[in-house]
């Protein structure tokens, strides 16, 4: 036998048209137990069919109770009925039993493949959109900041839901992520919330996307690729007020709009700055970035340039101060159902649209005083169950959290004990019975909330982030922008 270096095991080599005994055995049992038979007459045409994916005609398959182009058409609904996943093999070419429909093992879910996935509520962004809208003045525009694959929610999937809520525009970090959108047949004006590199003009032209701008050499040079071949050069001009990240420095607006604004291509869409302690207490910075940012507007229509757009809140802005909403919002965080700070509580009502979701795949009872995952600093009392899930750091559980989070199983929080691994973590079921009397009973398979809420009981991504000294966004991001599938619903 020679070993194939996939790890299957291969036959060795026949002579032409040699036929072993055995061989002769597993074809009979093969045509017995599947139904097709050496004898079937295939013309030319049907070679041709079977060879662009289609199979023997009905009329001429013996086959009974499966279709005549895949097995897996029978009615099981069992999903390790593995005839579900075969499709009739073509005799003619050779194909002996079992033949696998690559396209029937594509539906296999993605969250039936581990046991381990995101969902994301789109009904929720619809919702956060409405309670946006209705904070703003008539006429005020709303941008979805869609960035980051929509921070882990799906870029496309929230954006075409935003919008159908009434969401205007579109934000992104870079161009590939704008021509995702296009490719989704998404025609929403959309703006890179940066200046790009030079060597993306050409497809900011042809996606139709506006860049921000804020350096003399991108602003010409793009006014000069669209101008070539007659198209518009659009943007936005970003203008730095007081964070220090990027953009025209606030004094320096009317100088830089005299280098630029010469060029007949450039259409100047909007102006925008962004604020950076628009979620603080103290709200000393963010008034003096608000008075550059007035200013600059100021001088710019002092000097008849037209800013087009002007917009500067952020989720917390657009919360807290509606002084600010100007001509458009950007609900970036606040999107996806978060707060961005206490000051926001009670002045919108948000939902989170994300959950986190994994199956038990394994239960064991740990003896009292051995110790549970890496380093085995979690020891076992002895009078509880440990589950394992299939999700780890590799997953967005951050390990961070180890021994510091609940998971949720039928609507009751159990702690998460041991380290979390890349892969796997574990958590514990107490068996002492409790008030009601009942005793819980954790089995392979059952559905485990990592985030989310069940019955009373709640695990947040808010509180994994302030048990890790960091922000909602970047828990999202982890979770979204991992390898778990996610599953949409409304």
């Amino acid at each position: 036998m020679e070993d194939i270096p996939n790890g299957f095991t291969g036959f060795s080599r026949k002579r032409p048209g040699f036929e072993s005994a055995g061989d002769a055995i597993r074809k009979s049992k093969n045509a017995q137990e599947y139904g097709y038979h050496d004898s079937i007459d295939f013309t030319r045409d049907q070679k041709r069919a079977a060879q662009a994916g289609w199979q023997v005609p009905a009329h001429k398959s013996p086959i009974t109770g499966y279709s005549t182009n895949a097995w897996g058409s029978s009615k099981s609904s069992d999903p390790t009925d593995i005839k579900k996943y075969l499709r009739v093999p073509n005799v003619a070419e050779g194909e002996e039993a079992p033949v696998f429909d690559f396209e029937a093992l594509e539906e296999i879910p993605e969250e039936e493949r581990r046991w381990a996935w995101v969902e994301v509520d789109l009904g929720a962004i619809h919702s956060n959109v409405l309670a946006a809208k209705g904070l703003l003045a008539p006429g005020t525009l709303l941008m979805a900041v869609v960035k980051a694959d929509a921070y882990g929610h799906g870029a496309v999937d929230v954006a075409k839901a935003a919008l159908n809520a009434g969401a205007d525009y579109l934000g992104v970090a870079t161009i590939d992520e704008a021509i995702e959108l296009r490719k989704a047949d998404i025609w929403a004006p959309i703006l890179i919330l940066s200046e790009p590199p030079i060597a993306s003009i050409p497809l900011l032209l042809s996606y139709q996307v506006m860049p921000s701008v804020d350096t003399t050499d991108f602003a010409l040079k793009y006014a000069e690729a669209a101008d070539s071949v007659g198209l518009r050069a659009p943007y936005h001009l970003k203008i730095n007020t007081g964070m220090n990240r990027i953009g025209v420095r606030f004094d320096e607006v009317v100088e830089f709009m005299r280098r630029i604004s010469f060029h007949r291509a450039l259409d100047l869409v909007g102006t925008y700055t962004h604020f950076a302690t628009a979620d603080m207490s103290d709200t000393m910075e963010f008034r003096i970035q608000t008075a550059h940012f007035v200013e600059a507007i100021a001088q710019m229509r002092e000097f008849g340039i037209d800013p087009g757009i002007i917009h500067a809140a952020n989720s917390a802005a657009a919360i807290r101060f509606p002084e600010v909403h100007f001509d458009m919002i950007r609900f970036g965080i606040s999107l996806y159902g978060y707060y961005p700070c206490p000051e926001t509580f009670g002045k919108i009502d948000l939902i989170p649209a994300m959950s986190v979701h994994a199956r038990i795949t394994h239960v064991k009872n740990v003896p009292v005083g051995e110790g549970v995952s890496y380093g085995l600093y979690h020891r076992s009392a002895g009078f509880a169950k440990t589950c394992t899930v299939p999700i780890g750091y590799a997953d967005g559980l951050r390990r961070g959290l180890s021994d510091n989070t609940e998971f949720i199983l039928g609507g009751e929080t159990y702690p998460q004990v041991g380290a979390i691994c890349m892969d796997q973590s574990m958590f514990e079921v107490d068996l002492r019975l409790r008030g009601s009397g009942d005793r819980a009973n954790p089995q392979i398979g059952d559905e485990v909330l990592i985030v989310g809420a069940e019955g009373n009981s709640v695990v947040t991504i808010d509180e994994m982030a302030d048990k890790l000294g960091t922000i909602p966004y970047e828990i999202c991001v982890g979770f979204g922008s991992s390898r778990l599938p996610k599953v949409y619903t409304t």
